[in-house]
């Protein structure tokens, strides 16, 4: 098996995978719902998933991607072990095999961090954590489906087959990582957790009546460039809260978890070399021409790049909540919900006397204050997030500096359009001054896309469905999926 997706850390292509190392769970497709958990072994749970598909499916037809297609080239998992749990082939989008697939366990692994460190890892749910664990499944849940609603319509657009089919591999795997937290919760949860199942599926992104939980899963997805972003940045978040979460003292989370982070990188990838490829296009077009204003040129503008960069990432960071909380200071004790790297981490895994910086806005400055690390773990994954982001700039400057251009993409300061935490309320530029809101007014529209930006943008999104075509705004990938040419015609209508 070969394989030119991501590692989950940098975005780096590998070309042909080794076999597979380390154990190995098969996955049984002999059954209507693939899986590694057994499922045939526990009639009751099999039929109340098998009661739940049909909704599912139902729901993939009405708000899944739009555009009708005869089969597409896609990645599915047919094992689980290092290397060997992904198989090419073509698939009717609608024939895709979503199942549930969890990490091999390890019969050792114990709770590595909080109250319970040390004790062996539950394999069911305790008591008095139940709800708290519901919570944070059901708000991991909720994500998956959001994304898949709104990038629905982005097939129509399509800059090239080789980006509709990223697409398609995207959303497939966000529908099974929905697969993967109903699991959870029917198996584990009971009548409260086939309640959670169903509301999953009637809360919709952008919902006026029944939106999505978090406020970034209710943005509309308008283009690509923006889509790009999203899993960049958005995808990214995804990534640190998996994280924090396969390191759980609940050994079925954790497992899930693990998993999908796996299918995570490739979204990363898509984000981390879609905007770079963007960005290499916009860099030969302003060098062509001589100027930033490439909109008559077929290209978006470095500015309107950084627009989006700036709107995407800061409404990214809000989704990690308020700098101090004391309900994941709570989670962390309890063993619930874990930092990232958790057990590589140099320190008691138990915070009790740690401390930790936090910005805050005070006296018309900004300015740090001392709290327990216990309440700033929100910040302190915050923290690595941003540091993550960085990297992609860095990658996407790159391309401007080999162009021999000036100009450079940077992240915005941390307080910049922020809704949730220290800085709700307040204006800060994108290179960190508190302004007041006359200033801000005056220069929202140089720092954040407006509608006129938007609609040029989306005037460039003319589809290109003929295989080795690409948009004119949009560089060719350097080489394709899985050692197949960029040519190839990944999607077939």
């Amino acid at each position: 098996m070969t394989t030119t997706e991501s590692n989950p850390t940098d975005g780096t292509v590998h070309g042909e995978s080794p076999a597979p190392t380390g154990p190995t769970s098969k996955i049984d497709y002999s059954e209507r719902i693939p899986n590694n958990v057994n499922l045939a072994g526990d009639r009751k749970l099999q039929r109340a998933l098998e009661g739940w598909q049909p909704k599912f499916l139902d729901w993939w037809k009405n708000l899944g991607p739009s555009i009708p297609t005869h089969d597409v080239y896609l990645r599915t998992a047919i094992e689980v072990g290092r290397d060997g749990w992904a198989h090419f082939d073509r698939v009717p989008m609608e024939q895709y095999r979503w199942g549930i697939f969890l990490a091999e366990r390890d019969p050792d692994r114990t709770i590595p961090f909080g109250q319970h460190k040390g004790e062996p890892a539950w394999q069911e749910v305790p008591g008095e954590y139940r709800s708290e664990l519901r919570r944070l499944i059901v708000i991991q849940g909720d994500t998956e489906p959001a994304s898949v609603e709104q990038q629905r319509h982005l097939g129509m657009t399509a800059p090239s087959l080789y980006d509709m089919r990223n697409l398609f591999q995207v959303n497939v795997e966000e529908g099974r990582h929905l697969w993967a937290m109903v699991y959870l919760l029917q198996a584990y949860f009971g009548r409260d957790g086939r309640e959670e199942a169903e509301e999953l599926l009637k809360r919709n992104s952008g919902d006026y009546d029944s939106p999505r939980i978090l406020g970034a899963f209710n943005e509309e997805t308008t283009d690509w460039l923006a889509f790009f972003m999203f899993t960049y940045f958005t995808d990214r978040d995804g990534k640190y809260q998996l994280g924090t979460l396969k390191e759980s003292g609940f050994d079925p989370l954790a497992r899930t978890c693990t998993f999908m982070l796996r299918e995570e990188a490739h979204h990363m990838f898509v984000g981390t070399t879609g905007v770079q490829r963007t960005v290499q296009r916009t860099a030969e077009l302003m060098k062509q021409h001589g100027t930033d204003d490439i909109w008559d040129h077929g290209g978006i503008p470095l500015s309107v790049i950084q627009k989006y960069l700036n709107f995407h990432y800061s409404v990214s960071l809000d989704l990690f909540g308020s700098e101090t909380s004391s309900n994941v200071a709570a989670y962390y004790s309890a063993g619930l919900k874990g930092r990232w790297m958790e057990t590589r981490r140099k320190d008691d895994h138990l915070l009790t006397d740690a401390t930790m910086e936090i910005p805050v806005v005070e006296g018309g400055a900004i300015t740090t204050r001392t709290v327990p690390m216990l309440t700033a773990l929100n910040y302190d994954l915050r923290s690595d997030y941003s540091a993550d982001c960085g990297a992609g700039v860095k990658k996407w400057n790159k391309e401007l500096e080999a162009a021999g251009l000036e100009e450079r993409l940077a992240l915005p300061h941390q307080g910049f359009n922020r809704k949730v935490g220290a800085f709700a309320g307040h204006h800060v530029s994108p290179t960190g001054e508190l302004i007041d809101e006359a200033t801000w007014q005056a220069h929202a529209d140089e720092w954040l896309p407006t509608a006129e930006d938007h609609a040029r943008v989306a005037a460039l999104m003319v589809p290109h469905y003929e295989p080795g075509e690409f948009a004119g705004w949009i560089s060719p990938p350097p080489v394709g999926i899985n050692n197949l040419p960029v040519e190839y015609d990944y999607v077939r209508f």
